[in-house]
C-alpha cells in the first residue's frame, strides 16, 4: 500500500509518498480500506515539529479517517467487512491515517451516515469532536444562552456554530464578511466581521470557544459573562492566566480532544437528523499532501481540507 512518511520534521516538503507493507488487525482492530482522510492543523504542527507529539521521525501524521471495512480482527462482532465508518484513531498517539489502509480500534470509529459523502465523513471526526467535547462536554450550553465561536468558518469553527446551535444557543460568530452568508446557512444568528468590527461589542456571552488563543485569549475572557465559561482550544497558548480568570469571575477549560465513539455516534445522529453538516473547501489527491498542508498553513480555509488515496 502507500503510506506517507517524513524521515524529518521541516516544511511540507518533508512530506514522502512510500511503498509500506498492508497492517493485519489484532484483536478489537478492523483494517480500513482509505475513502478520504480529513487534514487538520494538527497533522501540520506535528509534521513541523512545533508539537512532537510522536517523538523522533520517522512516522506518520493523520488521525482523521473515512472508508470502508476491509477485513475485522478477531474479537469485532459490531462491523463487517464492507461498513463504511469513520473515526478519529489514537490521538494523542500514531493515527497513521494518510495510508491508504488503515488499523482502528473499534473503540474510535461509528458507522458512517448515509447523508454524508465520504469527503464529508473524513471531515467530521477530530473538528466534531473538538467542537462537541468542547460545548457539550465542557461547557454544556444551554438554550438561550449566547454563545461565541471565533474562526467559525474555519473546520471547528463551522461545526461549533452547527452545534451550539443545536443546544437552542443565540450564536454570535467571528469571521470574514464573505463567509457570512455561509455562517448564516449554518444557523448562526450574528455574524461578526473581526477586520471590521471588534468582536468584543457583540458581548457579554455566557460562552466564548476561542479558537485563536495568543492577545485574543485575554480580550475573550473579559466579554464572557460573570460566571459564564471560557473554553480555549490552544492549549499550548490560551492567552489566559488564572489571575484574570479568577479577578474576571468567570471560568475557564482547555480543551483536549480525544477519540470517543459515543461522542461520534451523537454527531452522527446530528447528521441523520438533517442538523449538522460538513463543508469541505478543497479534495485534494493523497499524493498533493504537501500542498495540502500548505493550504492549511495559510489558514484560510473554509470548512476542511480533506485528502483520498
Amino acid at each position: 500500500m502507500r503510506v506517507i512518511t517524513q524521515r524529518t520534521v521541516g516544511d511540507p516538503t518533508v512530506l514522502e509518498l512510500v511503498e509500506a507493507a498492508r497492517p493485519k488487525p489484532g484483536h478489537g482492530q478492523v483494517l480500513i480500506k482509505t475513502g478520504a482522510i480529513g487534514v487538520n492543523p494538527v497533522d501540520a504542527h506535528v509534521r513541523s515539529g512545533a508539537l512532537p507529539m510522536l517523538g523522533d521521525a520517522p512516522f506518520t501524521v493523520g488521525w482523521d479517517i473515512a472508508g470502508t471495512v476491509e477485513t475485522a480482527g478477531p474479537g469485532v462482532s459490531a462491523f463487517v467487512p464492507g461498513d463504511e465508518v469513520l473515526g478519529m484513531l489514537a490521538l494523542p498517539g500514531a493515527g497513521n491515517t494518510y495510508a491508504d489502509y488503515v488499523l482502528a480500534s473499534v473503540n474510535e470509529i461509528v458507522h458512517k451516515p448515509t447523508d454524508l459523502t465520504v469527503e464529508q465523513a473524513a471531515g467530521l471526526p477530530m473538528a466534531g469532536l473538538t467542537a462537541w467535547q468542547s460545548l457539550v462536554g465542557l461547557a454544556h450550553v444551554q438554550p438561550g444562552q449566547r454563545v461565541l465561536v471565533h474562526r467559525a468558518a474555519g473546520g471547528v469553527g463551522h461545526l461549533a456554530v452547527q452545534i451550539a446551535k443545536t443546544r437552542g444557543a443565540h450564536v454570535i460568530a467571528t469571521a470574514s464578511a464573505g463567509k457570512h452568508d455561509l455562517l448564516r446557512r449554518l444557523g448562526a444568528d450574528e455574524p461578526v466581521d473581526y477586520r471590521t468590527r471588534d468582536f468584543t461589542e457583540a458581548g457579554p456571552a455566557d460562552v466564548v470557544f476561542d479558537l485563536v488563543g495568543g492577545e485574543d485569549g485575554a480580550r475573550c475572557a473579559r466579554i464572557v459573562a460573570p460566571g459564564g465559561m471560557l473554553v480555549s482550544a490552544s492549549p499550548q497558548d490560551t492567552g489566559v492566566t488564572p489571575e484574570l480568570i479568577t479577578e474576571l469571575g468567570i471560568r475557564h477549560a482547555v480543551t483536549f480532544v480525544h477519540p470517543s465513539a459515543p461522542d461520534l455516534a451523537r454527531l452522527a445522529a446530528l447528521v441523520a437528523a438533517g442538523r449538522l453538516t460538513v463543508h469541505v473547501d478543497q479534495v485534494l489527491p493523497l499524493a498533493e499532501v504537501v500542498k495540502a498542508h500548505e493550504i492549511v498553513a495559510a489558514g484560510a480555509v473554509t470548512g476542511k481540507i480533506v485528502l483520498v488515496p
